[in-house]
């Protein structure tokens, strides 16, 4: 496997997009038009592929002057969103809303200050709403002098029709477990045991994997996940289960915003001069404080929604091994650790009833990202896994 240098260097287990990045760039140094180099590109690729590495990465090589170095100011600053050619689009929300998209067409619309290009990376477009779509439709069909629109979503399917056609397209694949394992061993310093275990069961996620490995607590928290379906014995077991599984999302995803909402809140009080005169904040103080208090209930809904959709790709993986035992295959498990359950649990199920399952958690999971009430949805995702 070759080695990826500068900005390239954490995407894993893709040369064949490396390749098309490094000569895109490279034919924008000649100044001439050449089929290497679009107005518009979309990445696609699956959870923890790295499709927003892949982009951003990117959009570094393009302000760069040595074509992606990744330790020059330039590199730094597009990467953490300081650049000021560079936007970097993160929604936190559930969706991208067309106040948001006419704001940033605004911003875009300006020439680059400093003199290369101006690269606008959107990691969610798969959220757009419709009519922040069409807007956004509109300024890639007239794109702007050296302007560059690098979208991502998981499929092309996540992205309107029209505007998958204006863009170029590069699908990212999802890493070997052992490419996964030898990034976390040299580059995070985690023991060979450890990275093996992380990248098996987060199956090529490398950011998960980096996540599993690092926190003891999320390890555990997997573990407790993991043994659900052992205890559906029935119809109380299963609501059981189904509230568990929402309590732990809830829990993780409200441990993490609370320091985070704190900070927000205490720091936007400040800007508004809070303590500064002893006269409290200045006039529009309080008005952005809800504002950010709506954004920060939003933000913490997706990432309940996120927490669960984690957990029940975890179990699917329980029950994939148990499909794979019944196809004998069972040197393929990803969860070897529950080696034993898996083999009774395939002994007395038939193989029709564990795709059936498989199938009731993906739908389940299509039904959270359409908004459907997480415990109503759990329950009875539970109540067919139980059968």
């Amino acid at each position: 496997m070759a080695t990826l240098q500068g900005v390239y260097a954490d995407l894993v287990g893709q040369e064949h997009v490396v390749e098309t990045l490094i000569k895109a760039v490279q034919s924008t140094r000649t100044g001439e038009e050449t089929q290497e180099m679009s107005h518009a590109w979309v990445f696609t690729g699956p959870p923890g592929s790295g499709r927003s590495s892949a982009a951003i990465a990117f959009a570094q090589a393009l302000v760069c002057a040595h074509d992606g170095c990744g330790t020059c100011n330039e590199c730094r600053s597009a990467a953490n969103g300081a650049h000021p050619d560079v936007e970097i689009i993160r929604t936190e929300g559930l969706s991208i809303k067309i106040d948001e998209v006419r704001e940033l067409l605004t911003r875009v619309s300006w020439a680059p200050s400093m003199g290369g290009w101006r690269v606008v990376v959107m990691e969610d477009a798969d959220r757009l709403t419709e009519s922040a779509a069409n807007a956004l439709l509109k300024a890639i069909e007239e794109p702007g002098n050296r302007t560059v629109w690098l979208l991502c979503a998981p499929t092309l399917h996540d992205v309107l029709p029209t505007i998958r056609s204006r863009c170029r397209h590069l699908q990212l694949v999802t890493p070997s477990t052992e490419a996964v394992a030898q990034v976390l061993q040299h580059k995070d310093g985690i023991s060979p045991v450890m990275a093996n275990f992380a990248a098996r069961v987060s199956q090529g996620h490398i950011g998960r994997a980096r996540y599993l490995a690092k926190n003891e607590d999320v390890r555990n928290t997997r573990n407790t996940i993991m043994k659900l379906p052992l205890t559906l014995q029935g119809i109380s077991s299963a609501f059981a289960a189904a509230q568990t599984l929402v309590d732990l999302a809830t829990e993780q995803a409200t441990t993490a915003a609370e320091l985070r909402n704190e900070k927000e809140t205490d720091d936007l009080a400040l800007a508004y001069g809070k303590g500064a005169t002893g006269r409290g904040m200045a006039t529009g103080g309080s008005k952005a404080i809800k504002e950010l208090e709506k954004e920060q209930k939003t933000r913490q809904t997706r990432m309940i929604r996120d927490g669960l959709d984690a957990a029940l790709l975890d179990i699917a993986t329980f029950y994939r091994d148990v499909m794979m035992v019944q196809a004998g295959a069972s040197d393929a498990l990803i969860n070897k650790e529950l080696e034993a359950e898996i083999n009774a649990v395939a002994a007395k199920t038939k193989p029709q009833n564990t795709i059936k399952k498989i199938n009731a958690i993906m739908e389940a999971r299509t039904n959270l990202g359409h908004n459907a009430a997480p415990l109503l949805t759990v329950e009875a995702l539970m109540c067919v896994l139980a059968r």
